[in-house]
């Protein structure tokens, strides 16, 4: 929950700078988000194959593992679908790139920000922040009441790092390794799947 907060703050930070008007007038800050974009890209990429023992997953578990962060992704579109119907000012599209951050609010923001518009980015930043803290402060209560797969399913990508110890103490350490290699999956597809999502002329 602390780095949730800390990212929140340089938010807040960021938008008290812009309403101050004290910044450099004429100046692209978008720049800036498309180096933090690459910088971001490169890191996601440096975690996730520098885990050697997370590849080992694949090599251990029953192909049947891949179902977990399927169904993660299927559930989360659906839900990302309705939203769309419950707030008409957001778009099926919108609502669908929103959701397929998978709680990656960092990655995810800075693409549809990129792609789209800086208000679907803080949509995209805030909903996701939201993800992961639900996931820390709910995980007992899904796990008591829909079972061990309940905490990786609400992780989303994170349950591979900042949700993993309570998905690890609530759910069991035979867990973490499904929850690793779910979040593994998700992290990989949150830059394909934005894209595909905002750029489909279907």
């Amino acid at each position: 929950m602390r780095s949730s907060l800390i990212i929140f703050s340089f938010f807040v930070a960021g938008v008290l700078a812009g309403l101050s008007g004290k910044l450099p007038s004429g100046y692209d800050f978008d720049k800036f988000g498309s180096y933090a974009l690459y910088l971001l890209m490169f890191l996601a990429g440096v975690s996730i194959g520098s885990d050697k023992n997370s590849w080992k997953v694949l090599a251990t578990h029953n192909y049947k593992i891949i179902w977990v962060p399927v169904t993660i992704i299927l559930g989360t579109l659906a839900g990302s679908a309705l939203v769309a119907l419950v707030i008409p000012t957001l778009s099926l599209r919108e609502s669908l790139a929103v959701g397929a951050g998978f709680g990656y609010y960092s990655l995810s923001s800075v693409f549809i920000t990129q792609l789209h518009s800086h208000s679907l980015g803080v949509v995209a930043l805030l909903s996701n922040i939201f993800r992961e803290v639900a996931t820390l402060l709910s995980t007992p209560i899904l796990v008591r009441y829909f079972g061990n797969l309940a905490g990786i399913a609400s992780g989303g990508a994170t349950a591979m790092d900042t949700t993993l110890p309570v998905i690890s103490k609530y759910s069991g350490k035979s867990y973490a390794i499904i929850a690793v290699f779910s979040g593994i999956v998700l992290t990989i597809l949150v830059p394909f799947l934005v894209t595909f999502i905002l750029t489909f002329k279907g």
